[in-house]
Order: structure tokens, then C-alpha cells, then sequence
């Protein structure tokens, strides 16, 4: 049986986080998926710190952004994140929802690649660590 690799973290977005025209600017939108991503990494012990003590790097090597409705100032949201590749690369998909209506708001997706930190050579086989950490096994 596969482990659940997802998780939904909410947030109603920053009057600083708005531009001119009210509306969440669509910059800020990338922070929002990097809090769900960091939520979803830290349910498996694989956060920032640790993806650092293992000697990898995962820098975001593409994203992708589909904009369905602007998110408004004191508006709740819920992004939903789930992990649906981990074998080559480490690919998670996002969801945003209305949290009062479950209205979509966004689809995105990131792709991460592991980086060997002593040598900085790109790992086209992820490593055994994020397997461990993930508890899949190829």
C-alpha cells in the first residue's frame, strides 16, 4: 500500500500581499505553493534542513501556474498538495480552493531535481533518502 503523500494547508492572504487593482498579486501565488510544499515536506521529515543535512539541494527546476479566479484580501484559502512523481525528479501538484466554497481558484505544479551540494552535479536518479524518507520504494 502507498503512503499518503499529500496534505492541504490554509491561509487567507496579506493585506501586502494585494496590487493595485485588490487582487492577490500573481507573484505571490508561488510563496503560497512554496508554504504548502514546505508543509508537505515536513510530514515526512524532509524539509529544508534536512534535504541539507542528507547533501542535496532540490531547486525548483520548473512550475507551471493555471490562474482560474483572483484571490481577494480576507478570502480563506486551502491549497491541497500531493507528491506524484519522486522516481527521477520530485514533481508535486497543487490545487487551490475557495476554503468556504471549495470554489478552484488555481492548478500548479513544481518539479524539483535533486543537486549533490559537494559536487553540485544534477542526481538523475532521485536519491535513496527521499525514498526512505517517503517510505515508496522502487
Amino acid at each position: 500500500m502507498q503512503p499518503d503523500l499529500s496534505c492541504s494547508y490554509e491561509l487567507s492572504p496579506a493585506f501586502h500581499d494585494l496590487d493595485p487593482m485588490d487582487i492577490v498579486w500573481h507573484g505571490n501565488y508561488v510563496k503560497y505553493l512554496e508554504l504548502a510544499r514546505c508543509e508537505l515536506l515536513e510530514r515526512f521529515d524532509y524539509n529544508y534542513p534536512q534535504m541539507k543535512a542528507s547533501g542535496y539541494a532540490w531547486p525548483v527546476v520548473d512550475m507551471h501556474l493555471k490562474f482560474i479566479q483572483p484571490i481577494r484580501f480576507g478570502q480563506r484559502i486551502r491549497i491541497d498538495a500531493r507528491i506524484v512523481e519522486w522516481e527521477c525528479r520530485l514533481k508535486i501538484e497543487y490545487l487551490i480552493f475557495d476554503a468556504e466554497t471549495g470554489h478552484k481558484i488555481n492548478k500548479a505544479y513544481t518539479t524539483q531535481v535533486a543537486v549533490d551540494m559537494k559536487t553540485m552535479e544534477m542526481q538523475y536518479v532521485t536519491p535513496p533518502v527521499l525514498h526512505e524518507k517517503l517510505g515508496v520504494f522502487v
